[in-house]
């Protein structure tokens, strides 16, 4: 591989790893297991990185084996989060439950987000913008929390993203076992 082409992979590799951290801010479901599909994601660069420059100097690296191993890891993590995202869908909320749940995030603060979302989340879950989000479930609340998240500055916006999935599997109702 000469200069040309090394170059021309590693900024692939590096424009490849901003689209999934841009995924990952913008994302609905399970942000935890996003964030660390992109950590490992980010992880492989380097290591991708490391390796390129060491190819020039040794026979036996292979880039192909090097990211399928990588690419496989990754995809190992996929399964456990579609059931995640299943049961969450299965998850009925009654309305009291729902509120319950803003109410212990926002007033309670057991979620650290700007109580000023609390009416955002409430209206979003209880009126939602879109036909896929109409049903009472788990699912359609963590949207209207991530929703509504978007409107954060990018920093508090990963934050709050990064906790959500934590804070409602801690409420009880929806029993997800995701490895995140």
């Amino acid at each position: 591989m000469n200069r040309c082409e090394d170059g021309f992979l590693i900024r692939t590799v590096r424009q490849r790893l901003c689209t999934v951290q841009s995924v990952v801010l913008h994302s609905d479901p399970l942000p935890k297991l996003l964030i660390r599909q992109a950590e490992l994601l980010h992880f492989i660069t380097s290591i991708f990185l490391f390796q390129a420059k060491a190819a020039a100097h040794s026979k036996n690296f292979n880039l192909l084996q090097s990211l399928s191993y990588g690419v496989d890891q990754m995809q190992r993590n996929f399964e456990p989060m579609i059931k995640g995202v299943q049961l969450w869908q299965e998850s009925q909320l009654t309305d009291a439950a729902a509120r319950l749940i803003i109410y212990r995030a926002f007033i309670e603060a057991e979620l650290e987000v700007p109580r000023h979302l609390a009416r955002p989340v409430h209206d979003l879950y209880f009126n939602p913008q879109f036909d896929a989000f109409q049903p009472r479930t788990l699912w359609s609340l963590s949207n209207a929390f991530t929703s509504v998240f978007k409107e954060l500055e990018p920093i508090p916006q990963f934050r709050a993203t990064a906790k959500l999935a934590g804070f409602l599997q801690a409420t009880g109702v929806g029993r997800a076992e995701i490895a995140c």
